[in-house]
């Protein structure tokens, strides 16, 4: 099995790294730049499950001529287009493609380009980033890794695809209700992104305030809402879970989004909370959080640009 992983950052640096230890075919498709820095330093990861030290196979947009078996694709949503664009040479007749982008609108866009039949579903819950140096740094101890079929039959691929990730040292899930797991983390990473880019501040801190508790668990209400009137209710364990993790007055935690917005660059805000508001907007849900924390980046996207 050839697996195809598109870009060498956080996430896809660390999975494709994973995979090739455990015995994975594994390319990554990269920027000329990153592809000099692999093939000179490897794929190296600093991790508390163990680091590694990995030599790195790699191949361009410029160099890509030959069909793979399994497409991960990594990138930040507003890269998409161009994504799918770079990966269009490795697709063939029996490929399956393996998105593990935040939200869920780049499902209906890989599905448009390339085929139903040709795309899973993917979940990456992980904390990790790429050092200046091109080290893959995992930042905390969760590293699973969700995948499924998301319709009948299940492409002949993904069984062999799934015993290879079951063996490849992160926490594995083969779901038969993918588009389920896709909105649940929708819906907390939605809520999070909200909650702590709004209040520039952790989890921990936001509760320290007068109203962060009554602002986070409104905007996991409202996402909830609005994930339950798209059919996909979170299971009432999942959402309880959400609810502690979202309200935890010890909690360190915060979204990358919002390392994005300290670094002063671009933001996933229209692909996470505009689509998220949107979908409310159809539905007739009522998001005043929401709406409150989606304008609070988009005037932040706005004076960026303006300089």
């Amino acid at each position: 099995m050839r697996v195809l992983v598109l870009g060498a950052g956080g996430i896809g640096g660390y999975y494709g790294a994973r995979i090739q230890a455990a015995g994975g075919d594994v390319t990554f498709l990269v920027r000329p730049g990153r592809a000099e820095q692999l093939k000179r330093d490897g794929i190296n990861v600093f991790s508390p499950f163990g680091d590694l030290h990995l030599p790195a196979r790699v191949e361009t947009r410029e160099t890509l001529n030959s069909s793979y078996d399994v497409i991960i694709v990594s990138c930040k949503a507003f890269d998409l287009d161009s994504a799918m664009d770079s990966i269009a040479p490795a697709v063939g007749k029996g490929s399956v493609i393996l998105p593990l982008l935040n939200g869920v609108r780049h499902i209906d866009s890989l599905v448009a380009r390339f085929g139903a039949e040709h795309v899973l579903g993917g979940v990456a819950a992980i904390s990790v980033t790429l050092a200046l140096n091109g080290d893959v740094q995992h930042l905390n101890k969760m590293h699973r890794f969700i995948t499924g079929a998301r319709g009948e039959p299940a492409p002949a691929v993904l069984a062999p695809l799934a015993q290879l990730l079951a063996t490849a040292g992160f926490d594995f899930v083969l779901s038969n209700n993918i588009d389920q797991a896709l909105w649940d983390k929708f819906v907390f990473l939605t809520s999070l992104a909200g909650a702590t880019c709004t209040m520039r501040a952790s989890v921990g801190q936001i509760m320290g305030t007068v109203a962060g508790e009554a602002f986070l668990n409104g905007l996991l209400d409202e996402c909830a809402a609005v994930a339950a009137a798209s059919g996909h209710t979170l299971a009432e364990a999942q959402l309880g879970a959400y609810r502690g993790q979202l309200t935890d007055k010890s909690s360190g935690l915060m979204a990358s989004m919002l390392r994005d917005v300290e670094k002063g660059g671009p933001t996933e805000a229209d692909h996470i909370l505009g689509d998220m508001v949107a979908r409310a907007k159809a539905l007739g849900v009522a998001t005043p959080n929401l709406c409150l924390a989606y304008s609070h980046l988009q005037a932040y996207d706005l004076r960026r640009k303006a300089g």
